[in-house]
């Protein structure tokens, strides 16, 4: 078993140091700066040593020397990285451990991998887990899906560790939107409560978002008890009540009308745009999707969105 990580972010960092508790990994970062020789992350997760099993390194054909790759970059950067080193990942088996949907075509991860690199074996980790948490040796469950069953049952051996359970589906389509759509509902929820419009107004948003991403995958043909699992409800559980996540902070920050850094890699943001338009094109009723879109584009504030939303014709559940 030989395992990397691609891209030292806290998500990237935080697996590395849980994968090492199996044994030797190489995390690779584009700038790897000191953390080689301080054994710290220092400007994305500080305050969590990095062990002894653990490798820094900047060389990418070093990293990907390994069969087992997790390409923990951003879901935007994703296409440019596979891209660029196509010709050391085309063989590989790539796990995508990023959330979201590429905004020119639409596409999740792991399509996005088989689209670009066709020999590759492509699976999509995600679920409900925060980098501190994970780096903390804190427990969690995650999803690890992969349209090839023999191949899922292997990554599922060789990726669960001490502080991670991995429960296995060949659904990629319903874990993808799973992981990318719970992001749009967090920058509702964030924005719900930064506006001080409470928590009842909170859980009928997570409610009804959660019925928004069940639309999506039926018409995607999803499975729907995948977004019922981890990768659905249990991700937009965490991502919708806690200051931890990015998304929700940006949405916090909008209805409070306050800055946010736009350094800041927030998945959600162009995911909301990537599927507003996708439903749009499929007369899709997203309508929290949409509101989301609006306020990121300054169409909307929130209380103007929430009062769009409560407007709309009586309907049952």
């Amino acid at each position: 078993m030989s395992i990397a990580v691609i891209g030292a972010g806290a998500f990237g960092t935080a697996l590395a140091i849980s994968l090492a508790q199996n044994g030797p990994v190489t995390l690779w970062a584009r700038d790897p700066g000191d953390m080689a020789t301080s054994r710290e992350n220092r400007s994305r997760l500080a305050g969590h040593p990095l062990p002894e099993g653990l490798f820094v390194t900047g060389d990418i054909v070093v990293a990907a020397s390994a069969q087992t790759l997790l390409l923990a970059v951003p879901m935007q950067k994703l296409r440019g990285l596979l891209s660029e080193h196509a010709a050391l990942l085309r063989q590989k088996t790539l796990v995508a451990c990023c959330k979201g949907i590429e905004l020119k075509t639409g596409m999740g991860p792991v399509a996005l991998i088989k689209e670009v690199l066709p020999g590759a074996t492509a699976a999509i980790l995600t679920g409900p887990s925060f980098a501190n948490d994970i780096a903390r040796g804190l427990p969690t469950a995650l999803t690890l899906a992969c349209a090839d069953e023999a191949a899922g049952k292997r990554l599922q051996e060789e990726l669960t560790t001490p502080n991670l359970r991995l429960y296995r589906t060949t659904d990629t389509v319903g874990a993808e939107l799973g992981g990318a759509l719970k992001n749009v509902i967090a920058i509702a929820c964030g924005a719900v409560m930064g506006a001080g419009l409470g928590e009842s107004a909170r859980a009928a948003l997570m409610t009804r978002g959660y019925a928004e991403m069940q639309r999506l995958a039926h018409h995607l043909k999803a499975d729907p008890r995948t977004l019922s699992g981890l990768s659905g409800f249990g991700d937009l559980t965490l991502t919708c009540t806690s200051i931890q996540s990015r998304n929700y902070r940006l949405g916090q920050s909008l209805g409070e009308g306050t800055h946010f850094d736009s350094g800041t890699t927030v998945e959600g943001a162009a995911t909301a745009r990537a599927v507003h338009d996708m439903a749009e094109r499929a007369a899709l009723d997203m309508p929290i999707t949409a509101a989301v879109a609006g306020l990121l584009d300054n169409r909307l504030d929130v209380r103007s969105a929430m009062t769009a939303l409560f407007n709309r014709p009586l309907k049952e559940e």
